[in-house]
């Protein structure tokens, strides 16, 4: 198995460059100190003061995720019961950097990737805010072609991905799995808002309960079947029907089908491109296992 790392960044996003642009464009926020949080594939993440954290995509592929949640995420905040990263500024392209940019609120906790819910409440909790972010998007919600689509235009991928995995995974048995989910009736309402990557990594924990859903990028309209894989990714199997019910599905069979099959999909992209992050390397291997060990 050829495990890929991160993709490279474009620019370096430095301090210096971050302050440099506050001073150009937010000059009043521009002594704040500012701390480096870390970066995912497509930003950069630095703390500014205590309260706020500046968003910057670090590869041009990130530039779309950063105006789509500058674009959706103010409107979608005042609707959802979990706090979001409605941008409270943003930034234009300034003094050695190409791109636009945000200044969010800072959301303190942890992911659930390295701290996971202890909260008994979490898959209601979970199960509720999707049900609110479910909701029927308007004609010109942003477009993705990965997330959010029927599970047919994702046949190619999944099948290509299970033969680099190869003997790392039960491969065969995933293939059988996916081989009887691809063929589930596809969502048959109105297209709705649908996350687009929701997983632990994107879940914020404080005290063990969740206290936040980051990282709306990939934001877009479709099947709801592509964020409801968070309950194999991140619940126990006698935690999903709690999230399965307050998310609106208790009895839609085709809908919990698909996003066992989102959950298989998902889980064959986290182990594959894990080379330079183990923990995502560890989620993916949990999430193929769970959907194995589901009920037929």
């Amino acid at each position: 198995m050829a495990v890929e790392p991160s993709p490279a960044a474009e620019v370096d996003v430095t301090e210096e460059l971050v302050r440099a642009l506050l001073v150009d464009q937010h000059p009043d926020l521009a002594a704040l100190v500012l701390r480096p949080v870390g970066s995912g594939w497509d930003n950069a993440i630095l703390r500014l003061g205590d309260d706020l954290v500046v968003r910057l995509p670090r590869r041009h592929a990130g530039v779309a995720l950063v105006e789509h949640e500058q674009r959706w995420l103010p409107g979608l905040a005042a609707t959802l019961p979990l706090p979001v990263p409605a941008p409270v500024r943003t930034g234009a392209p300034g003094p050695g950097y190409p791109w636009p940019w945000s200044i969010c609120r800072w959301m303190p906790g942890d992911s659930a990737l390295e701290a996971p819910p202890t909260d008994p409440a979490t898959p209601t909790v979970l199960g509720a805010f999707l049900a609110a972010l479910h909701h029927p998007a308007p004609a010109d919600a942003p477009p993705n072609p990965f997330r959010g689509v029927p599970l047919a235009v994702c046949d190619p991928v999944v099948r290509e991905r299970l033969g680099r995995l190869g003997d790392e995974v039960d491969a065969p048995a995933l293939l059988a799995l996916w081989d009887r989910l691809v063929h589930t009736p596809p969502w048959p309402g109105p297209p709705v808002w649908v996350h687009g990557d929701l997983h632990p990594g994107n879940l914020v924990v404080r005290a063990g309960a969740l206290a936040g859903v980051i990282d709306f990028g990939d934001i877009t309209s479709g099947d709801p079947a592509t964020d409801l894989a968070v309950a194999w990714t991140l619940l126990e199997p006698a935690d999903r029907p709690a999230l399965r019910a307050a998310a609106g599905h208790e009895g839609d069979t085709a809908t919990w089908d698909r996003a066992r099959a989102w959950a298989l999909h998902l889980g064959c992209a986290y182990l594959l491109h894990s080379g330079d992050r183990p923990a995502y390397g560890a989620l993916g291997r949990r999430a193929l296992a769970a959907v194995l060990a589901d009920a037929p």
